[in-house]
């Protein structure tokens, strides 16, 4: 049977062609250490065969917002080859694109000193397309989020601006999220950026509503604001630090809570900006039933595919069985004889005979020599691991030979930690 269109979803269908939406894609993401020294978060691998980006990128393809920029600035190299490589197959001629936006001192031959600078050095991009709403969002979540409710909430409240939110807990918050308080129609009358001591919410002393750092905007109204805090000689250019505190009181700030559309439980988001996290949310995906469900043929993860034959597992022997349990294994990886329990292995990895893989994140192209013994680790791309290694089993012990460990006890492992030096740096 043919779907009846109502009057409500093309409104919102025309609401999502007019839409622009802009990743803001350039952060470096100190808090990883040595996992961003040679890329931008966005490019980082997560979950077997994605990027970080991948999410907010399919999440607009799926919202049916197909006009998107994705603004770069640092050692984006990699993420602009994979956005070109997986991204750019667009209907040209029906006005669908994902433009990819570098910092290239449009505007005062600054590079991009902020996210509202971010967006202002892009005003003259951004006017050729003449979009009636402007979503930004940030490319370093991971989450399934569909934007179209998004924007019929922004057109029911009259709001100039909407700001994403979310409810986490005020340890997760403190120092690293933006923190607002809404009034009891939603509207936002106070946002703090990464304070130190969160606010709570009303009734849940645990709890702070966070933002996703997703904002939609009037476009008008977003011009008016950026040129404003362009002009201002104190500012940071900041969305979170500067340009949502100015206006909350002037102006409309609405708040849309990010909840299931099935049970309007709280829906999943994170944010993996430390190691911990990030282990953390690969670790949830090998889980029986992980909250994240990246099998949904409804809400499917787009990304650039890895030309890659199946995993293959071989050996069966008592002492030489390569075999996998609760865990994801990607496409190009042979198995040969070691034994991988609640771990995840990205694309093209070989992992040699006697060994054992426990609770750990293994990047694309990592070789494991034979009778190593990995636990509780996450190996960075292109390791080459020598046999008989063992590591995260003694923390003094991998300190000792220059891996990083964190609070919670995961072991980071680099191929430029172990002497292979994967680039070039006179």
């Amino acid at each position: 049977m043919p779907q009846v269109m109502t009057e409500d979803s093309r409104f919102v269908s025309r609401m999502t062609r007019e839409t622009l939406a802009l990743i803001l894609a350039g952060g470096r993401g100190s808090r990883l250490h040595e996992l961003t020294e040679w890329r931008a978060k966005p490019s980082l691998p997560f979950g077997g065969k994605f990027r970080i980006i991948d999410f907010a990128l399919s999440n607009c393809v799926n919202s049916g917002i197909r006009r998107i920029g994705v603004i770069t600035q640092y050692k984006a190299h990699s993420l602009i080859r994979h956005i070109v490589q997986g991204w750019t197959r667009f209907s040209i001629d029906r006005g669908e694109f994902v433009e990819i936006l570098p910092a290239s001192q449009r505007v005062g031959g600054e590079w991009y000193r902020g996210t509202a600078d971010a967006i202002y050095q892009n005003l003259d991009i951004i006017r050729t397309h003449e979009p009636k709403l402007v979503l930004i969002l940030a490319g370093d979540h991971i989450y399934k989020m569909d934007y179209a409710p998004l924007l019929a909430a922004h057109a029911e409240t009259g709001a100039d601006m909407t700001v994403c939110c979310t409810e986490v807990p005020l340890a997760a918050a403190a120092g690293t999220l933006g923190v607002m308080t809404v009034n009891e129609d939603g509207r936002v009358i106070a946002f703090d950026e990464k304070p130190e001591h969160p606010t709570p919410i009303p009734g849940q002393s645990e709890l702070c509503l966070a933002s996703m750092g997703n904002y939609l905007f009037n476009t008008s109204f977003l011009y008016e604001q950026v040129i404003k805090d362009a002009d201002d000689p104190v500012t940071q250019h900041d969305f979170g630090r500067n340009v949502i505190p100015s206006i909350i009181e002037k102006y409309h700030v609405h708040a849309y809570p990010f909840r299931d559309p099935a049970t309007g439980a709280q829906a999943y988001w994170r944010d993996v900006g430390t190691l911990d996290a990030y282990w953390e949310a690969n670790m949830e995906l090998v889980s029986v039933s992980p909250e994240l469900n990246i099998y949904d043929q409804n809400w499917p993860i787009l990304t650039n595919q890895v030309q890659a034959p199946p995993a293959k597992f071989v050996f069966d022997d008592d002492d030489r069985r390569g075999s996998a349990v609760d865990s994801m294994v990607s496409g190009g990886c042979v198995i040969s004889g070691t034994s991988i329990k609640r771990s995840l292995v990205s694309s093209n990895c070989r992992i040699s005979s006697y060994g054992k893989v426990r609770d750990s994140v293994i990047l694309p192209d990592v070789e494991i020599g034979r009778r190593c013994s990995i636990n509780r680790t996450i190996i960075d791309r292109g390791a080459i691991i020598p046999k008989s290694f063992v590591v995260g089993e003694n923390h003094d012990d991998d300190r000792r030979r220059g891996f990083r460990v964190t609070e919670n006890g995961v072991t980071l492992v680099t191929p430029d930690m172990l002497g292979q030096t994967l680039h070039f740096v006179r």
